[in-house]
């Protein structure tokens, strides 16, 4: 048990791995929500305790969890103590914290995390839904992050909020990333700035549309749906576009980076404007775009992103592409071959890959990369997806 603090609030409260579980007498899905895997982000601690204190199991169909993600990270109110917890879900990463003798504090984290995470998945039923609360600290639109895989699409829709795709090309080892990896439907939600008291609020209304949406309760079980549904419709400026990441600024090792005052994510910015200082130097923006969360604070590794529109038409194509395996004919070309058709992942010779367009992988569903000295290797989420589980729901 550990104190956790809000300074939106002013206030704390006491909680253990375990913020809540809910077992509902019918079956139905399983819906998973994390809290506080960077431990300066308490608004989603706070936020599942008073939601699912309040959730009547009478009403429940399935079970729901609430998980405290960095207790050490939590009770210090620090992103994270010696590594960023949310960078270290990689399998081979995972793997090497196994092997090692001596962990440090995030590291024990991660494996008694993964030890829920794997007691979850072989004590219920499917489907599953994980969903990971955060907060920014800069101030922003509430809006959802997913890997790009059609079932995350078709749930996240249903939020009335802005969704950013392809995140996972830039980031290795997000929690959500390795649970997507394993086939479930999983998505972040960034409530606000840090210490916003609207930052709690609306990770309370975002828990309650997703048990609605998911299954778990129905509409009139929830008091004040409607209410939750316009509140983050208001807090999105109306905007539930979808975009997708063209570019991000990492902070190398050493680099002296301060990001210029005032920006606020999904700003419209326009090629050359002036953005940050690294190492005393001005960085001026590559790109027309929108701004997106840039670093206001002192520890992170990601200085600022760039995010796009995606047209509709775009995305319909892409599904539509993704459904009939369309990427099965990309193994024909030369210097493109399977290192794993059962997993998605494609190896493609750096010199062919010059020549590709990257929108093309993009719209058959591959982002995530991995570069090798001589090859790109890209990932589809869409060929581990168990979308099968899912194609009973309402929302599919």
């Amino acid at each position: 048990m550990i104190e956790v603090y809000n300074k939106a609030l002013d206030s704390s409260i006491k909680v253990d791995r375990i913020l809540g579980k809910i077992e509902g007498a019918k079956p139905g899905p399983t819906v998973v929500f994390f809290g506080g895997i960077h431990g300066n982000e308490t608004s989603g601690v706070f936020a599942l305790k008073d939601a699912l204190a309040c959730v009547n199991k009478t009403y429940v169909k399935g079970t729901i969890y609430g998980i405290s993600g960095n207790l050490k990270a939590l009770k210090k109110h620090i992103r994270f103590v010696q590594d960023d917890l949310n960078r270290l879900w990689t399998k081979l990463q995972i793997q090497k914290i196994k092997d090692k003798t001596v962990l440090n504090e995030d590291e024990t984290e991660l494996l008694e995390l993964l030890t829920v995470l794997e007691e979850i998945l072989k004590t219920n039923q499917p489907p599953f839904y994980f969903i990971d609360l955060h907060t920014t600290s800069s101030k922003t639109l509430p809006f959802i992050t997913i890997n790009d895989a059609l079932i995350n699409r078709k749930f996240s829709e249903q939020f009335p909020v802005p969704i950013v795709l392809g995140i996972e090309e830039y980031l290795n080892g997000p929690l959500l990333s390795y649970i997507n990896q394993m086939g479930y439907v999983s998505l972040g939600f960034e409530s606000g700035q840090h210490d916003d008291f609207s930052a709690i609020t609306n990770s309370i209304a975002f828990v309650y549309l997703a048990l609605v949406y998911s299954g778990v309760l129905k509409e009139e079980a929830v008091i004040n749906f409607k209410k939750y549904h316009e509140q983050l419709k208001e807090q999105a400026n109306k905007n539930n576009t979808v975009f997708e990441v063209v570019y991000l600024h990492k902070i190398k090792k050493n680099e002296r980076f301060k990001m210029l005052n005032g920006f606020i994510s999904f700003e419209l910015i326009k090629k050359g404007t002036k953005l940050a200082m690294s190492n005393a130097v001005e960085i001026e923006s590559p790109y027309d775009g929108s701004i997106f969360m840039p670093l206001y604070q002192k520890k992170g590794a990601e200085g600022f992103f760039i995010i796009k529109p995606i047209k509709p038409f775009f995305l319909k194509l892409s599904a539509a592409l993704r459904r009939i395996k369309t990427d099965s004919f990309l193994a024909w070309l030369p210097g493109i071959s399977w290192v794993s058709k059962k997993e998605g992942v494609l190896q493609v010779n750096l010199t062919v890959a010059k020549f590709l367009a990257k929108p093309l992988f993009h719209l058959l569903g591959y982002r995530n990369r991995q570069i090798t000295s001589t090859h790109l290797r890209l990932n589809n989420r869409e060929r581990v997806a168990k979308t099968k589980i899912y194609k009973k729901e309402p929302w599919y």
